[in-house]
């Protein structure tokens, strides 16, 4: 274990992302496999995945990006480091705006009816993986951001805190393959293409990742606002897409728990090892 420690401590940063995004990844797809032994799971079950996912994303979005983004802005900008940060997150949110009225989509437990974006003929199973690659994109720019963050010498922003948050962000990143992965196999789609879509949804976490880290070091300057960006990014996937999935059944309160518990993990996590 200590080797893979130093060995994983003397990569280069934007490596490190990768590793990291790829692991999240790969928890996308641990999720998903298990369509090949379930063919439905209870809707209690998936509302409550919801709400845990939701909970992480929101705690990761402040202790992880927003409390870094505004020490390093308040450092650099006495008595204005309020604004980087708040720059940065409304960015954020505008982008995944944009993102989220363009790209055709149809979130989880919407109906075909509910499909947003521009007008097309796809397939629906092709605009719910889009919706959750709608989803991931935020996710992979908060680990890479992290680890730029981290090999550019910011104090609050530490390797170790950067593998907290990919563990954090893969620990909800299992579920959610769960969530993409059972509808489709519900609609009738076979158990190797529900797997495939179902990991194919977080594949965009790995690019995300690689290009995140690479702008904060390559450009330094726009740390605290890339480190707003994708907090802003992931509050929008939150308040847009996973609360309005997680309440449009009777078990509003199981989601709500969820978020509750995901919330306190990540809160947890961050704490105890960043």
């Amino acid at each position: 274990m200590n080797e893979m420690k130093t060995w994983f401590l003397a990569q280069d940063p934007i490596f490190q992302a990768f590793l990291a995004t790829t692991f999240t990844w790969g928890l996308t797809a641990f999720g998903a496999s298990f369509v090949f032994f379930f063919k439905t799971m209870s809707r209690r079950l998936l509302d409550g995945m919801l709400g845990f996912t939701g909970g992480v994303m929101i705690a990761a979005s402040y202790w992880s990006l927003l409390a870094p983004a505004i020490d390093l802005a308040e450092n650099d900008m006495p008595g204005l480091g309020w604004m980087p940060p708040a720059i940065g997150f409304l960015v954020g949110a505008l982008f995944l705006f944009l993102l989220d009225k363009f790209m055709p989509h149809l979130h989880i437990n919407f109906k075909p009816s509910e499909k947003e974006g521009i007008s097309t003929n796809w397939h629906n199973t092709t605009l719910l993986v889009l919706a959750i690659t709608l989803h991931n994109i935020p996710e992979g720019l908060a680990v890479g951001v992290l680890f730029g963050a981290a090999a550019s010498g910011l104090p609050d922003a530490t390797v170790a805190g950067a593998v907290t948050l990919a563990i954090g962000i893969g620990i909800q990143n299992f579920p959610e393959g769960i969530a993409v992965a059972m509808p489709l196999r519900r609609q009738g789609v076979s158990r190797g293409r529900s797997f495939w879509y179902g990991q194919l949804s977080a594949i965009v976490e790995p690019v995300a990742g690689v290009i995140g880290a690479a702008a904060v070091i390559y450009a330094e300057p726009i740390l605290p606002y890339a480190l707003a960006f994708a907090a802003g990014a992931m509050i929008y996937v939150v308040i847009e897409e996973v609360v309005p999935e997680s309440q449009r059944d009777r078990f509003t309160d199981v989601s709500t728990l969820g978020f509750i518990g995901g919330f306190i993990v990540m809160m947890c996590l961050d704490v105890a090892l960043g």
